[in-house]
C-alpha cells in the first residue's frame, strides 16, 4: 500500500439539546461521525472526537421548575441519559461534556470581549412582549392569540395554523402567555447583537464559503444565496443576548443580561476540548490558534448550517482563533417515508431500541448503506431494514465464518494451511485483496453506501467461491483434506478482510470477530497481508442473530402513543427533538394540541374550492421575510402562479423544485408586501407534538399539473 501522511483531526458533533431523550433521528449524525472517527483512527492518523450536551435556554429553565429541581440537577440527569444511550450504540466520543462548564463560559466572555473591542457588537432596544405573573420576556412560541389574518383563536405568536399567515407577535389579538394565561405587556430592553451585518463578515465570509472546499457544494451554494450578490448586503445582525431569568451565562457588565445559547452552544466544542486537554496533555492552542495545521471538522444537520458556516466562522476569525476546515451537513431521517411520528410509533428512541433487545450494529449497518456523503434526507424503512440486515450481515458475511469454521476446527485442529498462499488468494479472489483504497476512499468522502455496496459485493464473490469449491463435499469425500484445507483456509482470510472492511460500521462485531480469528485489533494496513502460516483460530461461536420481524412490530408498539388529548392538557414547551437529528434550540417550539374538527358545511361549499395539482417550478428564499418561502407553481397548459408560502421553518427552498403539491386555484389573490400571492399551497400540521411545523400534501404518482382534486 502507499505511504501515507499522517493527520491530525478534531472532530464534532453538534451539541444534543439537553431537554428531551436522544431518539432515532439524532443518531443518523452521531454514527455516521463514528464510523468516519474509527476510520481515521484505524488508518493511523492522530484523531479527537468530541461533543458536549447543549445545556442553556429557556426551555431548560421551565422544565427544571416544573419538575420541582434545579436546571443544574436536569442537565446532570439527562447528560447521564444521553451518554448512556450513545455508548449503547458504540458512539465512541473521546470526551462528552457539557456546555455548562467553566471552560466555555471562560471562552464566551473571551470571544465576546475581543468581538466587542473589534466594534462587532451593537447595543439596541428591542419591543417584546412580557409576561406580569411569571417575570419575563416571552420568545415568540410562548405567546397566542387569534391571528389578524383570519380571526382563528389559540395561534402561536410568528405564524397562524389556520390560514397560514405570518405575522409579528405584536399583530396578535387578544395576545396571551401560553405559560401563565396572562395578558403580556410591550416592554422595551437593550439587546446585544452581533453584527454579522459589518462589511468586514460579509467580506470575508464570502471569501471562506468559496474557498477550499470547505463545504458541500450544495451547502456552498446555499451560502451564497443567503449572503446575496457582491453588491448586496443580506445579513443581518444576530442577537446574543436574553434576558433574566434565564438559565445561561450572564454577559460580564450586564448584569441581568445572559448569552444566548446559540453564542456558547458552538463555544462548547472549545470548551469539550479543553477539559479533554487537561485529560490527556494536549495543547490546546495547537488545535486551536490561527496558523494551526490540525484539520477541524464539523459534522451537523443541514438545518443548522447557517449557525456552523456564517455566525461561527466569523465569531471564530475575529477574536483570533481558526475557522473549521470542513463543515459536513447531512440530511433528516424519515421512518418509512413519513416524518417521525408518536402516533404511528416510529418516534424512537434510542433508549427503547435497546430496551427491546435490538442489536444496535444493525442500526449502524443500515444507516451507513444508505448514507452518501451529501445533504440528502434517507428513509428507514422497517421492512427493508429487516430484510437488508438479514441478507447482508447474516446470509452473506458471517455465512463465510460459519460455513469454514467448524471444518478448520474438526479436520485441521483450529489450524489454517501450513504455507503461504498470497498468490493463490490473490489470483482466486483479486477483488478482495485490492479493494483496500477503494473502499478507504468511499468512507472518506462519508460516501458509507458505496463502501457498503462494494464489500457486499465483495462477499457475494466470496459466496460463489464457496458455492463453486463446495467445502461439504470435500470433507466427506477422502483424498480431498488438502484441497479441503486449501479452500478453508482461504474463506477464513476472506472473512478477516472483510472484517477489516466492516470494523467503523461494526466495531463490536469486528471485536468479536477478532477474537475468534485470534488476532490483534485490524487497522487498516493489515489489508496488505494475509494471516500466517499454521495460524491457529479459536473456537467459532456464531456472531450475530437474524432480526425477527416481531421485534420490531414490539418495538413500533413499544413506542406508539394515543393522540387524544387530556381534558386538562396545557401547551408546554417542547423537548428539542431534533428531526433525523437537526440541532434546535426550541425557545419558539411548542407543542402542538389536537384540534376539534371544524364546523360541518355542505357539499356545496366545499365545491367552491377549485382545488389542483401543481408542479413547483421554482422555490426561493424571499428577501426580508423569516417565514415565506416564494413559490413558482406550474397548473399546466402554460398557466403558471405566483404564491409566497411560510414554510421556511420546514423546507428548503432547492429542494423543493420539481416537487408535485397541491393547492387552492381559486383563492382571490392577496397583495402583500413581497409581492402579489396568487393561490395557497395546501400543508398539513403537526398533531403528534414531535416538531411544529408544516407539511405539504403531495399527490400519488401519476397525477399531472391542472389535474382538479375532488
Amino acid at each position: 500500500m502507499p505511504t501515507m501522511t499522517l493527520r491530525k483531526l478534531l472532530i464534532t458533533s453538534a451539541l444534543p439539546y439537553a431537554n428531551g431523550a436522544i431518539h432515532l433521528g439524532h443518531l443518523v449524525e452521531y454514527i455516521q461521525t463514528d464510523i468516519w472517527v474509527r476510520f481515521q483512527k484505524m488508518r493511523g492518523h492522530e484523531c479527537w472526537y468530541v461533543c458536549a450536551d447543549d445545556t442553556h435556554g429557556t426551555p431548560i429553565m421551565l422544565r427544571a421548575e416544573k419538575e420541582g429541581i434545579t436546571p443544574e440537577q436536569l442537565i446532570e440527569r439527562v447528560h447521564a441519559e444521553h451518554s448512556r444511550d450513545f455508548a449503547g450504540f458504540h458512539v465512541a466520543f473521546d470526551n462528552y461534556y457539557t456546555t455548562h462548564s467553566n471552560e466555555t463560559r471562560d471562552y464566551a466572555v473571551e470571544i465576546y470581549g475581543k468581538l466587542k473591542a473589534a466594534d462587532l457588537i451593537a447595543v439596541r432596544a428591542v419591543e417584546q412582549f412580557y409576561d406580569p405573573l411569571k417575570q419575563m420576556f416571552l420568545p415568540d412560541r410562548f405567546i397566542k392569540g387569534n391571528c389578524p389574518k383570519c380571526g382563528a383563536k389559540d395561534q402561536y405568536g410568528d405564524s397562524c395554523e389556520v390560514c397560514g399567515a405570518v405575522y409579528a407577535p405584536t399583530d396578535l389579538n387578544n395576545p396571551y402567555s401560553a405559560l401563565s394565561g396572562a395578558k403580556p405587556e410591550l416592554r422595551n430592553s437593550e439587546h446585544f447583537f452581533f453584527k454579522l451585518s459589518d462589511p468586514r463578515c460579509q467580506a470575508f465570509l464570502r471569501q471562506w464559503t468559496r474557498s477550499e472546499d470547505r463545504l458541500q457544494p450544495e451547502a456552498a451554494n446555499k451560502m451564497q444565496e443567503w449572503l446575496g450578490a457582491e453588491n448586496e448586503n443580506k445579513l443581518s445582525d444576530w442577537d446574543i443576548s436574553r434576558d433574566a431569568p434565564y438559565f445561561g451565562f450572564e454577559i460580564p457588565d450586564a448584569p441581568g443580561k445572559y448569552f444566548y445559547v446559540w453564542l456558547d452552544a458552538p463555544v462548547g466544542y472549545m470548551g469539550s476540548f479543553r477539559n479533554l486537554c487537561a485529560q490527556r496533555g494536549l495543547d490546546f492552542d495547537a488545535f486551536w490558534r490561527k496558523d494551526s495545521s490540525v484539520e477541524l471538522i464539523h459534522f451537523i444537520g443541514k438545518d443548522i448550517l447557517y449557525f456552523h458556516a456564517l455566525f461561527w466562522p466569523a465569531m471564530l476569525e475575529y477574536t483570533g482563533y481558526r475557522t473549521p476546515s470542513k463543515i459536513f451537513a447531512h440530511g433528516f431521517l424519515t421512518v418509512d417515508g413519513a416524518k417521525m411520528s408518536k402516533s404511528r410509533g416510529t418516534f424512537i428512541t434510542a433508549e427503547s431500541y435497546l430496551a427491546q433487545g435490538l442489536n444496535p450494529e444493525w442500526l449502524r449497518y443500515y444507516y451507513a448503506a444508505k448514507l452518501n456523503g451529501t445533504m440528502e434526507d434517507i428513509d428507514l424503512n422497517l421492512g427493508d431494514f429487516v430484510a437488508r440486515v438479514n441478507s447482508d450481515l447474516i446470509g452473506k458475511y458471517i455465512n463465510i465464518a460459519s460455513r469454514s469454521a467448524n471444518f478448520i476446527a474438526s479436520h485441521f485442529s483450529s489450524q489454517l494451511l501450513d504455507e503461504n498462499f498470497d498468490e493463490r488468494f490473490r489470483s482466486d479472489l483479486p477483488d478482495l485483496a485490492l479493494a483496500a483504497d477503494e473502499i478507504a476512499a468511499h468512507y472518506e468522502a462519508r460516501d458509507y453506501g458505496r463502501a457498503i455496496r462494494r464489500i457486499m459485493g465483495l462477499a457475494d464473490q466470496v459466496n460463489q467461491y464457496v458455492d463453486h469449491h463446495q467445502p461439504w463435499k470435500l470433507a466427506r469425500h477422502g483424498g480431498k483434506e488438502r484441497e479441503l484445507h486449501v479452500v478453508c483456509t482461504m474463506l477464513i482470510n476472506a472473512f478477516r478482510l472483510l472484517t477489516l472492511y466492516l470494523k467503523p460500521v461494526l466495531p463490536k462485531l469486528a471485536q468479536r470477530a477478532e477474537e475468534f480469528l485470534n488476532i490483534a485489533p485490524l487497522v487498516w494496513a493489515d489489508a496488505g497481508h494475509l494471516l500466517p502460516p499454521s495460524h491457529l483460530i479459536n473456537s467459532y461461536e456464531h456472531l450475530m442473530q437474524r432480526i425477527d420481524a416481531k421485534q420490531i412490530e414490539a418495538l413500533v408498539a413499544a413506542n406508539r402513543e394515543s393522540l387524544t388529548p387530556s381534558p386538562v392538557a396545557q401547551p408546554e414547551p417542547h423537548s428539542p427533538q431534533r428531526h433525523a437529528q437537526h440541532q434546535q434550540h426550541p425557545e419558539n417550539n411548542m407543542q402542538t394540541p389536537t384540534r376539534p374538527v371544524a364546523p360541518a358545511i355542505s357539499i356545496d361549499d366545499f365545491g367552491k374550492i377549485d382545488l389542483r395539482i401543481a408542479r413547483i417550478a421554482d422555490a426561493q428564499h424571499v428577501e426580508g421575510a423569516d417565514k415565506l418561502i416564494r413559490l413558482s407553481l406550474d397548473l399546466g397548459e402554460g398557466s403558471t402562479r405566483q404564491v409566497f408560502a411560510g414554510i421556511k421553518s420546514a423546507y428548503d427552498p432547492a429542494r423543493l423544485v420539481g416537487r408535485l403539491t397541491v393547492m387552492v386555484a381559486n383563492l382571490a389573490p392577496r397583495k402583500m408586501k413581497f409581492g402579489l400571492s396568487e393561490g395557497m399551497v395546501l400543508a398539513a400540521s403537526d398533531v403528534d407534538g414531535e416538531t411544529p411545523g408544516l407539511f405539504l400534501l403531495s399527490p400519488d404518482s401519476g397525477a399531472t399539473p391542472g389535474m382538479r382534486v375532488k
